[in-house]
């Protein structure tokens, strides 16, 4: 939060801070004096975690037409990090945009998603590890490009059209993979999925929540990487906007052994 306002230069923003069951005395105290500042609002979400409800929530409380969803273990670093979502965004082919996330030690955390890598082969972030400047794959990750997915940690659309796809799944995708899945259905009505490396910002992953290490967790993990593999089939394993010439079993552009690209020849 401190971040978000010595740093940003774009002023027209509005803030909203969801609380879900918050109980350390000192994040509630921290939460009443935010509610006093203006421009701040923080809602209540009494219920148990679930991320995809928990968005659902706060963007049908948003006034405006723009709506970047943005984690709490985030921190802004560059100031125009909004300006440049907002401009994107605002485009009527554009559906979503995502930017740069790093972690704290200079390594790139998320430069886009790349179907069918990762655990579960549902979806990954590309080029995870690589030090902070690098080019990354022919520039990749230094290219303001279009790609199938884009993390919900940083990502900005226009209310309309997260209406338009009727919001996260928080039926079947509590926790896991709801902003992939929210993207692939952005990108079935014909919208473009777009990150750009100019939106720069920390990720500290799972700081405030922690791993998905217990056996309850691990289980609700299967059913929602089931789920996936249920509603999108194929398109998992084909990337539009990923070389078929790559491997899936890393999140950075290593040759596939055997290559994965089609050969239609040999059916005749």
């Amino acid at each position: 939060m401190e971040s978000l306002y010595e740093k940003t230069c774009y002023p027209n923003f509005e803030v909203i801070v969801v609380d879900n069951r918050s109980d350390d005395p000192s994040t509630l105290a921290y939460l009443k004096a935010l509610s006093k500042r203006p421009g701040i609002r923080v809602l209540r979400y009494d219920a148990p975690f679930n991320f995809a409800a928990l968005t659902n929530f706060a963007v049908n409380a948003v006034h405006t037409p723009l709506v970047c969803l943005l984690n709490n273990d985030t921190e802004i670093l560059s100031s125009n990090w909004l300006t440049e979502l907002a401009g994107q965004a605002s485009r009527p082919e554009v559906g979503a945009v995502g930017g740069m996330l790093y972690y704290p030690n200079d390594t790139i955390q998320h430069a886009g998603v790349i179907l069918g890598i990762g655990l579960g082969h549902v979806a990954g972030h590309w080029h995870l590890g690589i030090q902070r400047g690098s080019p990354g794959y022919y520039g990749r990750a230094a290219l303001t490009q279009e790609l199938s997915a884009v993390t919900a940690a940083c990502m900005m659309l226009r209310k309309s059209v997260y209406a338009e796809v009727g919001g996260m799944d928080e039926t079947s995708l509590a926790v896991a993979y709801n902003d992939i899945d929210l993207c692939l259905r952005i990108r079935e009505k014909g919208y473009r999925i777009v990150w750009t490396p100019h939106a720069e910002l920390y990720h500290h992953e799972s700081a405030s929540r922690g791993k998905d290490l217990s056996p309850e967790k691990r289980a609700r993990f299967l059913r929602e990487t089931e789920t996936m593999h249920s509603r999108w089939g194929a398109l998992l394993s084909r990337d539009p906007a990923y070389n078929p010439n790559l491997t899936l079993n890393a999140p950075w552009p290593l040759l596939a052994h055997p290559p994965r690209s089609e050969k239609p020849w040999l059916a005749f």
